[in-house]
């Protein structure tokens, strides 16, 4: 076709009108975005609340004198700046990934000359010359063809490439996808035949370039744990100032010791500044990833780990995500015996489909870019190496290509010691029928056998045969006396591992929706095959088209799958699965996944068969393409979400004591039980506890068994809240009752405090051990394996004791000598004031708790 073209019929732009083009419509590529440098990736980091936070605690900590907690904080912040400048580094470049794709190299007329270019010169009006192999610069209208297909995968995510036409009066540019069109679009490939188009559209314009436009306006949200934590640490920073002030005036008032005061509320900064919180969260998440990395789950945006676990749908792409994205050779007919080659994958075809199975591959070219042609050629390399069924060393003697009249092609072969001429005819079961001249039964027997194949899912081929001994071949394919061999059906198979990974999203209680390009019937097949349900009712993309956002908000609660999808309508309809509420997952590998990954709450690109553009565009990339892969990721974010909520339980269970003993001493004028160096100390214990113990924790046992969270369910909801502040009144009720009693009994000051800080340590260990699970004892969960709860609780009975027994640390800490008996009081005393949480356990799981905690959920 490019060899016969006439130039001078068509003289194509000249160069002096193609400038002028591109200087009014640009180059063809899409813009650009400007590339942040590692300063200004730094300075959107440190802008977050959550590191300003860390970075003004650490500021106070050193202008009141404790170095050691300053630096820990400002170590913290260092840390976190680090990790999100190297995911920050990875992100943002899903533009310059689809620019690099959508500018190939380009063979256009210019002055009548042919002419190669850069794909990002061409304008529109270019005659472009189409061969096969070549990736199309600009989306075209086929002025002539022959043979023509094209992958269009990369816009419509279908395997299967598209017959085109010339040019048949069609007045608008359609949409990708679908057979008999004359129009090619930017980006797909040319994997069969020849053709020449003209440019119609460049750059933004094209249909690449729609899918740039709207990635561009697409926003990433911040998860509702983000804005509910800044929010949490925002109003306890407030209510601690607030506090700070009141007992400064108290006690300067009531004391008229005004230095003493500001100690105390010095104390009491430092007691509830929340700079646990964000120093949790970041540390939760950035663990979380690397525990999902051993997954094989790459996280690009921390926070879509904890997001993961309450995902309730799951938009899946067909076509490469629970599919292989790779045609292969399903089932053959022959006469009235078929043989499914899925069901036998290591046996031997019968002899009976081998004629068969010799004439498809015949039909195929010997370096095909076609999949179908790909797919027969691997037939025979499996099943028919050895036999006398290949032919290497015959000579391809002519091609009859597909035509408008006759969706039919044959090749005709020649042996080397051969007289005849061998032909292979392959195309559409009707066009075959009809080379093969069947009569009216035969058609009806033969068109029945086709609508089977095709009602489960397969692209149906038929297969014929001739010979020919005279020295001149016919004009036309029908000249030949072809004899039907039979039908070849070609299936892009269902991944192995997908029909488990849905029965286990079902029982986590997630949803999964089905999201194509292909026909309904294909999508309803392969949903049969993976389990999707409910498979019986199906929306396709027109019909989309036609709904309302309210509408289709309504339809997307209860259908789970859309055929013929356009890549504007994915977008669309996450967002109306986000609109009903949903906490939404969408999987994808193609460019036309890219605006609905980067939408969805959380986008999981495949890692080996995705472009650029929607590993760039999305929050997680499954390194192995295992749909399994997404299963243990929820349960990861599942755990991790479970763990967070149990580590910020105990943030605010052990700071209800601390903030009382610092404060109900100033109310009451007892002299001051916590300074400084006291809760310092905390910390050594608090910090790891609540960023390290928790965070290894091990999952629940039920975790994959029950529905994920509301999508509205606060981390800090009335449960949490309630049973926190109960397990901290319980220690504080303890620690103000020994601490009153020993000053009554007429004991010393540091006598009195020596007690009530080694009680406070000790009920810190212990709401430690409780918190590690709501519903389970301390004694069945000791048994579960973390390595870190025992090196900070063996490590601060360690330090305690050094501070009871080494003289110069009891001076530090301002304490008196304990005795055994001392010590045993502020055992028994640690254990009262948490034993009474191990007995609600223990009621809840007889069941007779289980009013109370509905109502306060």
């Amino acid at each position: 076709m490019i060899e016969e073209f006439d130039s001078g019929a068509s003289n194509g732009l000249s160069q002096t009108e193609a400038a002028s083009r591109r200087a009014v419509e640009g180059f063809n590529e899409l813009p650009s975005v400007m590339r942040r440098n590692v300063f200004a990736i730094a300075l959107e980091v440190v802008r977050e609340p959550m590191f300003l936070l860390l970075a003004a605690c650490g500021a106070i900590y050193f202008i009141l004198g404790d170095a050691q907690e300053a630096m820990m904080l400002l170590g913290f912040v260092f840390f976190i700046v680090g990790i999100s400048l190297y995911q920050e580094q990875k992100t943002e470049r899903t533009l310059e990934a689809l620019r690099d794709l959508s500018s190939p190299r380009a063979l256009v007329i210019r002055d009548g000359q042919r002419k190669r270019i850069a794909g990002r010169e061409v304008v529109r009006g270019d005659i472009l010359l189409l061969s096969e192999g070549d990736r199309i610069p600009a989306d075209a209208q086929v002025l002539s063809c022959s043979h023509l297909l094209v992958d269009e995968s990369v816009l419509t995510g279908e395997s299967a490439p598209v017959r085109k036409l010339a040019d048949g009066g069609m007045p608008n540019m359609s949409r990708p996808g679908g057979d008999g069109l004359p129009f090619v679009y930017s980006s797909t490939l040319v994997v069969q035949g020849q053709g020449v188009a003209r440019a119609i559209a460049t750059g933004l314009r094209t249909e690449i370039g729609k899918i740039g436009k709207a990635l561009q306006n697409v926003e990433v949200e911040q998860t509702p744990l983000q804005v509910e934590t800044k929010a949490l640490v925002g109003g306890l920073t407030l209510l601690a100032l607030m506090l700070c002030a009141v007992v400064v005036i108290v006690y300067g008032l009531t004391h008229a010791n005004w230095f003493d005061g500001f100690l105390a509320a010095i104390t009491l900064a430092m007691a509830i500044l929340p700079n646990e919180f964000p120093v949790v969260l970041t540390i939760f998440l950035a663990l979380g990833a690397w525990r999902i990395s051993q997954k094989h789950v790459l996280t690009r945006r921390m926070p879509a780990v904890e997001t993961l676990g309450s995902a309730t749908v799951l938009c899946v792409d067909k076509t490469g995500t629970l599919t292989m994205n790779h045609m292969s050779v399903a089932k053959l007919s022959t006469g009235e015996e078929s043989y499914d080659l899925r069901a036998r994958v290591n046996e031997e075809v019968p002899e009976s489909f081998h004629l068969l199975s010799e004439f498809a591959i015949l039909a195929s070219h010997r370096d095909p870019f076609d999949p179908m042609e790909k797919a027969l050629r691997e037939l025979g390399k499996f099943y028919l190496t050895g036999t006398e069924h290949l032919h290497d060393d015959w000579s391809l003697v002519r091609e009859y290509p597909l035509s408008n009249e006759l969706l039919a092609l044959s090749l005709v072969w020649k042996s080397p010691d051969g007289e005849e001429y061998v032909i292979a005819a392959k195309g559409a079961p009707e066009a075959i029928f009809d080379l093969c001249h069947h009569d009216a039964p035969q058609l009806e027997r033969l068109s029945a056998r086709v609508e089977l194949l095709a009602q489960q899912g397969l692209r149906v081929l038929g297969v014929a045969r001739s010979r020919f001994r005279q020295s001149g071949l016919p004009g036309q394919q029908h000249d030949f006396d072809f004899e039907f061999l039979g039908l070849v059906g070609l299936a892009d198979p269902v991944r192995p591992s997908v029909p488990a990974a849905i029965k286990e999203c079902y029982a986590a209680g997630i949803r999964v929706v089905m999201i194509t390009g292909d026909y309904p019937g294909t999508a309803h097949n392969v949903a049969g095959q993976i389990g999707l349900e409910p498979a019986d009712e199906i929306i396709a993309g027109p019909e989309l088209d036609r709904m309302s956002d309210t509408e289709l908000q309504l339809r997307t609660r209860s259908v789970n799958i859309f055929a013929r999808v356009a890549p504007e309508q994915k977008l669309r309809l996450v967002n109306a699965l986000k609109a009903n509420g949903e906490v939404v997952a969408m999987t994808g590998d193609g460019v036309n996944d890219a605006p609905a990954l980067k939408a969805a709450h959380i986008g999981i690109a495949m890692g080996e068969r995705g472009t650029d553009v929607a590993r760039e565009a999305s929050s997680l990339v499954l390194l192995d393409d295992d749909f399994s892969s997404i299963v243990q990721a929820v349960k990861q974010g599942r755990r991790i979400f479970d763990n967070l909520k149990k580590g910020m339980a105990y943030i605010l269970a052990v700071h209800v004591p601390i903030a009382g003993m610092t404060l109900i001493p100033v109310l009451l004028k007892w002299p001051l039980v916590l300074l400084p160096v006291h809760i310092a100390f905390l910390h050594l214990i608090i910090d790891p506890a609540c960023s390290i113990v928790f965070e290894a924790e091990p999952e629940e046992v039920d975790v994959m068994r029950r529905p994920p969270r509301k999508p509205n369910e606060p981390l800090f909801g009335s449960r949490i809240l309630w049973m926190s502040l109960l397990q901290g009144l319980g220690v504080l009720l303890i620690l103000v009752a020994l601490y009153g009693l020993a000053l009554h009994r007429g004991l010393g000051e540091s006598n009195a405090r020596a007690l009530a800080f080694t009680t406070l340590i000790v009920a810190n260990i212990g709401l430690i051990l409780i918190n590690r699970s709501w519903t389970y004892s301390i004694v069945t969960t000791i048994r579960a394996p973390n390595p870190a709860l025992w090196w900070v609780a063996g490590g601060a009975t360690v330090f305690l004791g050094l501070v009871l027994q080494a003289p110069v640390l009891r001076q530090l800490f301002r304490f008196a000598p304990l005795d055994w008996v001392d010590v045993g009081i502020c055992l028994a005393a640690g254990a009262i004031s948490i034993g009474w949480f191990e007995l609600f356990k223990l009621i809840a799981r007889s069941g007779k708790a289980t009013s109370v905690l509905a109502h306060k959920d």
